[in-house]
């Protein structure tokens, strides 16, 4: 789990500051045997998922976060996973993974999901605490739910926008999967559309990335697309005016939004905005820190950029 941090309010270019089959407890059976199938809008999964080589075999990393994998011992495969209470329900209640993956739960979390009608047609697979830990990179808080099912895939560019109203946000290269959850987490919070990503420069939307967006990857959509500039474009025929952050813009954001269908363009760590994404910007705008600190990390960032649009949205 990556503790690096982005931050968003750099000009573009510039260096600087700125997630076998045995009874249920109560008996009524629900338990699949390990061979059980693989298994907006909702967002749509992936066909198929891959197996897991380290799960369950003579392959076991150290248990201990921070000290490394021993030699000749794999780690996990975080693509694989989604793991922790409120992701793990997000994903059995959409309907995109009806029927998909492998859900593995201690005795205490098979009785709480059974319980409360959770499981959403899916069988549960009863195993313990080691077994979870195993399974999962060094750290993991599971909370003794696990889902082991395929990434989600995302929707096309012209599904997510079209037609033009309210916001989207769109991130230039942003990588660090916590960060990327936390945006899910505010965007699903303030309202917006759907998240823009560039296929090539984000990480799946699983693990540690679902784990800090604490489900909201299951119920938000995402696209992803080839080229952002392109996807500007593209946005920009269907009604939409996009906004960069830059904390060098000469307009401030509260000035820079008017209420219209926005795009919230959101840089990385380092460089900012790129240069060719901001060009296609209608206006860079900086979040005014009158405290005096020189910067936001981008998750939060964007908590504030996505409160301010949404209220201009609001009139």
């Amino acid at each position: 789990m990556s503790s690096k941090s982005e931050r968003n309010d750099r000009k573009a270019g510039k260096k600087g500051p700125l997630s076998g089959g045995r009874k249920s407890p109560s008996g009524k059976g629900f338990s699949a045997p390990r061979g059980a199938p693989d298994g907006v809008r909702p967002p749509s999964a992936r066909g198929g998922e891959r197996a897991n080589p380290s799960s369950g075999d003579s392959s076991q990393r150290s248990q201990t976060a921070g000290q490394g994998v021993p030699r000749g011992r794999a780690i996990p495969d975080a693509a694989d996973f989604v793991w922790g209470r409120h992701p793990v329900l997000a994903a059995l209640a959409n309907p995109a993974r009806r029927g998909k993956g492998r859900l593995l739960a201690t005795p205490e979390r098979a009785a709480e999901l059974e319980d409360g009608d959770l499981m959403h047609g899916h069988r549960i697979e009863l195993t313990d605490m080691q077994t979870l830990n195993r399974m999962l990179p060094p750290g993991a808080v599971h909370q003794g739910l696990v889902f082991k099912v395929a990434a989600l895939e995302g929707v096309s560019l012209d599904e997510l926008a079209d037609p033009a109203h309210g916001v989207l946000v769109m991130l230039d290269q942003l990588t660090d999967p916590q960060n990327v959850g936390a945006i899910f987490r505010s965007a699903l919070a303030f309202g917006a559309r759907g998240i823009i990503v560039q296929d090539r420069h984000a990480p799946t939307l699983s693990g540690a990335l679902a784990k800090a967006a604490v489900g909201a990857t299951e119920r938000l959509p995402h696209a992803r697309v080839t080229n952002l500039s392109r996807a500007l474009e593209r946005l920009a025929e269907l009604g939409w005016r996009a906004v960069g952050l830059d904390g060098s813009g000469e307009q401030t954001l509260e000035q820079a939004l008017d209420g219209s269908p926005t795009v919230l363009v959101m840089g990385s760590e380092g460089d900012g905005i790129r240069r060719l994404v901001a060009e296609h910007c209608d206006a860079l705008a900086r979040i005014p820190m009158p405290g005096g600190f020189e910067s936001l990390n981008v998750s939060n960032a964007a908590a504030v950029a996505l409160y301010e649009a949404a209220r201009k949205q609001a009139g």
